[in-house]
């Protein structure tokens, strides 16, 4: 049976959605972003040149083979993102946005309270909004229950490669939330993606854990093997953690 991710009325074969920044130049993450296998990649409007006329990045991404996630990174406020997300749609030709309003300047941690306003905004006017937040459970069935076709917790500070920090909160995100959880943010190496999809997230995305690599073609491809592995582990089952020894030959019938 054939295991997509169902996002809204979106459907995609790749769980991992990957980003189009840092990259040491365009010819590099054309080659990573086909390494990585992703059928999503993510754009950042306010940074980026729009223009159809040529001159953009946009010019190296085959609109054919992705489907593009515009983000409002760089938003402080909710009007600013609505507003952002409203220019991504004309520009791009989308309903497809991932939502982010920043709290704070060093931590680049979101402003839920806003957030949650520009979701219930942007739903209300037909968006697939995905939100990039914290990992609290409250927040993410609040964002879940406005309307959002996913959510996206962070498994750690934006750009920090420190995996996930916090396990637990995501495993309750996982039971309360019936949208698709999409661990954004943190994740630094192949074992980070893996371990977020044995937890059974239903999908990563994950810019600079591949253009910060020192080979991010390499990281590309080792990141799209993790997330395959990851989730063919989650739905195989992991054997139950015992604290002593259990004999892998079978006992019974042997001969005394």
């Amino acid at each position: 049976m054939a295991d997509t991710l169902k996002i809204g009325r979106y459907e995609f074969n790749s769980r991992l959605m990957v980003g189009t920044g840092k990259y040491p130049s365009n010819g590099v993450m054309t080659e990573a972003l086909a390494a990585s296998g992703a059928d999503v990649v993510t754009v950042a409007v306010r940074r980026v040149n729009l223009a159809k006329d040529g001159g953009s990045f946009l010019d190296h991404i085959d609109r054919k083979r992705y489907a593009l996630l515009p983000n409002t990174a760089g938003c402080y406020t909710a009007e600013d993102a609505v507003r952002t997300a409203r220019l991504a749609r004309e520009a791009l030709e989308t309903d497809f946005v991932k939502l982010e309003v920043i709290g704070d300047e060093k931590t680049l941690f979101p402003d839920n309270e806003a957030l949650l306003e520009a979701a219930r905004v942007l739903v209300k006017e037909g968006f697939t909004v995905l939100p990039y937040t914290n990992d609290d459970p409250i927040m993410a069935r609040k964002l879940a229950d406005a309307g959002c076709a996913a959510v996206m917790p962070l498994a750690a500070p934006i750009g920090s490669g420190l995996g996930i920090r916090n396990p637990h909160n995501i495993r309750i995100i996982l039971e309360t939330v019936s949208v698709p959880i999409i661990v954004d943010a943190g994740v630094g190496t192949a074992s980070d993606a893996a371990v977020a999809m044995e937890l059974g997230c239903h999908g990563i995305l994950m810019n600079t854990g591949i253009a910060g690599a020192k080979d991010p073609v390499s990281m590309a491809l080792a990141m799209n093997h993790a997330v395959t592995a990851g989730r063919l582990a989650y739905l195989a089952g992991r054997i139950p953690k015992k604290l002593y020894a259990a004999a892998s030959s079978p006992t019974s019938g042997m001969i005394e």
